[in-house]
């Protein structure tokens, strides 16, 4: 029997999900995948500078969880970067934080802010 799913908190979605060099074409078995709570990570860690023990506890899971899925997202974001790679964000084991009805929203991110009136853009034409 399959473990139940995890969810993992996500304040909110970003804004542009696809990033890449603007003179290549889209090409699907050149792009690389991140998850949303891949991208979550990378946020919280390296644009906000929280610990992976911060990181964890708003995401609800497990520091070693935290570990695995922000090494997974840099080495992804590498790649996209180094061999100039289309990198999109979608998919993945989340919720956003106001779906979690065991849990008040989060304070640190501020993402009562963006329930009111900003709606989430799909990336830029290539």
């Amino acid at each position: 029997m399959a473990r139940p799913r995890k969810w993992r908190r996500v304040c909110i979605l970003p804004e542009i999900n696809t990033f890449g060099p603007i003179d290549v074409l889209e090409n699907p078995n050149e792009c690389i995948y991140m998850t949303v709570e891949e991208y979550q990570t990378i946020k919280l860690m390296d644009l906000e500078g929280l610990t992976q023990e911060e990181c964890a506890d708003l995401m609800g899971v497990a520091r070693s969880t935290v570990q695995r899925i922000y090494n997974d997202a840099r080495r992804k974001l590498a790649d996209s970067l180094i061999n100039g790679k289309v990198l999109k964000i979608e998919g993945g084991n989340y919720k956003l934080c106001s779906e979690f009805e065991d849990m008040k929203p989060c304070d640190s991110c501020l993402c009562h802010r963006h329930r009111h009136g900003r709606n989430m853009k799909f990336g830029g034409q290539f």
